[in-house]
């Protein structure tokens, strides 16, 4: 449910009706744009009687929200969301390239990569310290010898870090390193992982599309980062 307030309305009718709707038991999600406030309720909505919040004089309408996933909706968060990445802006018309190589190897590897890149008109680095591999013979990254190297590409070009968490017993380092934390294809459902990521962080996090994942299971990933703290939250189609 998302309660659509009127031009006119003050921080005062926001603070009043998120009270009402706080003491039902109900969260509350205030987004505020040029020109118009919106109020997102999670929880059981049921509690909440919509006609009566309609006859406060500050609202202009109530909507029910049909989608499971509530945060990650349009809906709750008309406005473009624009996301600083490392002072790299993503969304509402920023375009971010981001370039580099699928694993680090070397730090001249990285650092070569990273200057020809930028170079290029790229102005993120991807590299993967950590490589989650189908056979598990397969070179498997280099791990946190890797971000160290990430982080030397960083201080000689300028351009923000990405890279793939698999797990959270290295997310205390990727906080302190990486500028994008990617969630991989992989563990795009792994609901523990993402649920620690949105606790711990508000960094921004990069979701990729599951293998054979629906739209709305994907989605609902970015629920779990999002209901879970963070809300800076970019999604990647794979290809």
């Amino acid at each position: 449910m998302i309660i659509v307030l009127k031009q006119e309305a003050k921080t005062e009718d926001v603070t009043r009706i998120e009270k009402t709707i706080e003491e039902k038991g109900l969260q509350v999600h205030v987004s505020k744009g040029e020109n118009q406030t919106i109020m997102g309720l999670i929880g059981d909505t049921t509690k909440v009687d919509p006609e009566s919040i309609e006859v406060d004089p500050a609202v202009e309408k109530v909507m029910h929200v049909s989608e499971p996933y509530k945060l990650a909706n349009r809906a709750f968060h008309p406005e473009d969301s624009v996301i600083d990445v490392g002072g790299v802006k993503i969304g509402g018309g920023h375009l971010a390239v981001i370039a580099g190589p699928c694993s680090v190897e070397s730090k001249e590897q990285v650092i070569e990569i990273a200057k020809a890149a930028k170079a290029a008109g790229a102005n993120l680095l991807r590299g993967g310290a950590f490589k989650p591999r189908t056979s598990p013979y397969a070179f498997q990254g280099m791990g946190s010898e890797g971000l160290d190297i990430l982080v030397a590409a960083k201080e000689a070009t300028g351009l923000p870090i990405v890279s793939e968490l698999m797990d959270a017993e290295y997310l205390d380092e990727f906080i302190e390193k990486v500028d994008l934390i990617q969630i991989g294809a992989r563990n795009m459902q792994n609901f523990d992982l993402l649920k620690k990521v949105g606790k711990a962080t508000k960094k921004p996090i990069l979701l990729k599309r599951g293998l054979s994942a629906t739209f709305q299971e994907w989605i609902m990933s970015a629920e779990y980062i999002m209901a879970s703290g963070n809300p800076n939250v970019i999604l990647c189609e794979r290809g």
